[in-house]
């Protein structure tokens, strides 16, 4: 099927081809190993040890002792927790006032009023 491809250069064909053997490989190593039923006999425990798994979940334990605050994290902090509740916060202000206005003013009859004793 690659090699049917036109508008692809030769050599990236290659390269990828050669990239999917290499995953391929590498799979079924590590299938090779996982499914193991005497890896118990190594002493190696009872896991397979992964060095890409372990960097990755020692970065997700200790993420945040290497975080340094930057100016692009403050506005994301500012966009997505400061300003959606002051925002919420002033809608709920200006129908409120809204709604007040018009009680005060007389434009809603006591009988229609949602809550009588305000």
């Amino acid at each position: 099927m690659a090699g049917k491809q036109y508008d692809v250069d030769p050599q990236v064909i290659r390269n990828l081809e050669d990239k999917a053997k290499r995953r391929t490989a590498l799979r079924n190593e590590y299938f090779k190993h996982m499914t193991n039923p005497h890896r118990h006999g190594t002493a190696e425990g009872g896991y397979l040890f992964e060095p890409g798994i372990q960097r990755f979940m020692s970065l997700k334990a200790t993420g945040y002792d290497s975080f340094k605050p930057t100016p692009r994290s403050g506005f994301y902090a500012f966009g997505l927790v400061v300003a959606p509740i002051a925002l919420y916060a002033w809608w709920i202000k200006s129908q409120r006032d809204s709604v007040e206005k018009k009680l005060r003013n007389g434009e809603i009859a006591y009988r229609d009023r949602k809550f009588k004793f305000t």
